[in-house]
């Protein structure tokens, strides 16, 4: 089984719109939206959930105000501002918590819980180009790494399950700890980027990201017409770190155009710019084949 993960050093550059597109072109793909901070790509493939879930993970300590005694030994340890005095007793402001435990492990009085959280929700739907694991992670919630690999995790076994020998990965833009859970163990990571100079200095970060953990890496300029001389600087850098550059695609209002309707620019038009994405996945197919 191959997976396939298109990234980004930031969000923004297309990498979503790239993904809607391969879930178009490719045959019979799982599809994996690992980018639980602001998944979208449910906006375009319109899924139809047909299984779903709590994710919990994060802990919170919660302060029994009938249990406390009113010692302050909480307020003396935690090192986040996290307990308040209130009144004649302590409690614990849930935004300020990072969850460590020490309060509730050093109270004398054994009147801190410290209980798992709910952080969010993971799916597994069907959508007119196949089944797609996807999750909801909540405001401000944490772990979204380990919501990432659940994520992988219930696309692997979706793509068991129906004989799939790809799975199609919208990873986490950045390079931070959701970035490492989507890429881990993937087959071939393709970096979306776009023809700017923070272009070039994201695309080589998250190529040095991908070269650490082992990964073979291509690169895709997206909107290159915009700026050209940026573009060759970025297919300079590209091969200086050792990516391949397997595709440029222009700029076309009717990519928007496309995501209004709620489908991929491949589905919506064969302009040039459906051309250029054809040629990119017939690219990145080649080197999944290599």
């Amino acid at each position: 089984m191959k997976e396939l993960v298109i990234i980004s050093g930031k969000g923004g550059t297309g990498k979503t719109s790239v993904v809607a597109c391969f879930a178009a072109l490719a045959d019979k793909p799982v599809l994996a939206d690992c980018d639980v901070d602001a998944a979208d790509l449910h906006l375009v493939l319109k899924p139809d959930v047909k299984e779903q879930g709590d994710f919990r993970s994060s802990k919170l300590a919660t302060i029994d105000p009938d249990e406390c005694t009113g010692c302050g030994r909480c307020f003396e340890l935690c090192r986040y501002d996290a307990i308040v005095r209130d009144g004649d007793v302590y409690r614990v402001d849930p935004i300020a918590c990072e969850g460590c435990g020490v309060c509730s492990w050093n109270c004398p009085a054994e009147a801190i819980a410290f209980e798992t959280q709910l952080n969010g929700q993971w799916f597994v739907s069907e959508t007119r180009h196949g089944p797609m694991a996807h999750a909801k992670l909540g405001i401000a919630e944490e772990n979204s790494g380990k919501l990432v690999t659940l994520v992988r995790n219930h696309a692997k076994r979706r793509a068991e399950e129906i004989g799939s020998d790809l799975i199609i990965i919208d990873g986490s833009p950045g390079i931070g700890c959701p970035v490492i859970a989507s890429i881990a163990g993937t087959s071939l990571a393709l970096v979306v980027t776009e023809p700017t100079l923070s272009g070039i200095h994201d695309m080589s970060r998250v190529a040095e990201l991908t070269r650490y953990f082992g990964i073979q890496t291509v690169v895709c300029v997206n909107k290159f017409d915009l700026n050209e001389d940026m573009a060759n600087r970025i297919e300079s850098e590209a091969a200086a770190v050792g990516a391949k550059v397997v595709g440029r695609i222009r700029y076309d209002r009717a990519v928007t155009e496309a995501q209004i309707k709620e489908i991929s620019v491949v589905e919506y038009t064969d302009s040039p710019v459906a051309q250029d994405v054809r040629a990119l996945w017939r690219n990145v197919a080649e080197e999944l084949k290599a």
